[in-house]
């Protein structure tokens, strides 16, 4: 059965250790109040468990999703499903200590409202196995928040050159994990095996888990279709998987909401593109009125549609990100640097080396957001 306090990890977490094994870090390895208590050992699978078929899902809600076999894998006849939440026998805050790993409040502010966890074990042997853990979000927004949060967190996906998978729908593999998004749902797949050497884990985990998420990934519920803010960041020099969904205020402005941000990069230029998507004109056109009243907004003259500039800060010790936004119909666009190759210490000349500059953001933006006559 899947273990209490199984560990599941974002592609970006995973990404950022494997940098680490190979460069400078501050910490030899992630902090222990970050990573949650170790999970006891696997046990070792015997040869054949898979003869009859495998085991079932014991989630009838959700027990069509997962196959019985994956390739060598199936799913384990002696293992244990829990469901937590909504339609389940287990409370959602039983999620929290059993499951979750310290993340509970994580997944509650993307709205989770009902996880299942079962775990795949290898038919031939050895002691491979595959936690599998389904979320179901209350909205297909939140889902996809929380989705590329699994795939971006905080990290540079220039560094952490997320993969995209082929499930069906929105997916992305790297390290030992998998993560698939559908409609309402994320499913998490964690590959373990303990007998196996970091390149073994990785060889085995590119052999085991595409299969499977491609198996689920398909039959979950919902629209693979991508929320409009997503659909409508452009797709040019966009880093693979480089797509990051906001359900809060972008930016941290209040009244601004959500949106997506899309990261981009060509030759040694780096930029975010921010798209937001409101409900009609003139929703759009509150938006573009909160940024103005920002101190630092100026407006754009001689274009076509409304436009501003401003700069922003994360905290005071971090370098100044200069955006330019416009907006057209419901949509606004913003063109911005990108904060993860800069730094408060960089020369005007070295910084430039990495930005656009502010003729080339306006010649983007125009290109996004302007009518077709200009």
């Amino acid at each position: 059965m899947i273990r209490p306090n199984a560990r599941f990890w974002s592609l970006a977490a995973l990404a950022a250790l494997a940098l680490c094994a190979t460069s400078a870090c501050k910490k030899s390895e992630p902090d222990s109040n970050d990573r949650g208590p170790a999970p006891p050992p696997e046990a070792t699978g015997k040869k054949g468990v898979c003869a009859k078929g495998g085991g079932e899902s014991g989630d009838k809600l959700t027990a069509k999703m997962f196959p019985r076999v994956s390739d060598d894998y199936c799913i384990d006849p002696n293992g244990d499903t829990r469901a937590y939440g909504a339609e389940a026998e287990r409370s959602l805050e039983q999620v929290c200590t059993e499951e979750l790993d310290g993340e509970c409040e994580v997944y509650k502010a993307y709205g989770l409202e009902r996880v299942v966890t079962l775990r795949y074990v290898d038919g031939k042997g050895s002691p491979g196995t595959v936690s599998a853990r389904l979320s179901r979000f209350k909205t297909e927004t939140g889902a996809y928040g929380f989705f590329t949060l699994r795939v971006i967190a905080d990290a540079d996906p220039a560094q952490t050159k997320p993969k995209k998978l082929d499930a069906g729908t929105q997916a992305v593999i790297g390290g030992s994990n998998a993560n698939i998004w559908r409609g309402k749902h994320v499913l998490e797949l964690a590959y373990n095996n303990e007998r196996e050497a970091p390149d073994a884990l990785r060889t085995s985990t590119a052999r085991v888990l595409p299969p499977m998420a491609k198996a689920v990934g398909e039959k979950l519920p919902g629209d693979p279709v991508l929320p409009p803010p997503a659909a409508k960041l452009p797709a040019d020099d966009r880093i693979e998987m480089g797509v990051s969904y906001v359900t809060t205020d972008l930016l941290d402005v209040a009244g601004v909401g959500p949106g997506a941000i899309g990261f981009h990069q060509k030759g040694d230029k780096r930029w975010r593109v921010v798209s937001i998507v409101r409900g009609d004109e003139a929703a759009a056109k509150d938006v573009m009125k909160t940024l103005k009243k920002l101190d630092s907004a100026k407006e754009v003259k001689g274009v076509l549609f409304d436009a501003l500039t401003l700069a922003r800060r994360v905290d005071e010790d971090a370098p100044l990100i200069g955006w330019v936004f416009g907006q057209s119909g419901a949509n606004v666009i913003g063109i911005g640097d990108e904060e993860h190759v800069l730094s408060a210490d960089q020369s005007a000349d070295e910084a430039a080396k990495l930005n656009l500059s502010d003729e080339e953001k306006l010649s983007r933006l125009k290109a996004l957001v302007a009518p077709p006559s200009e």
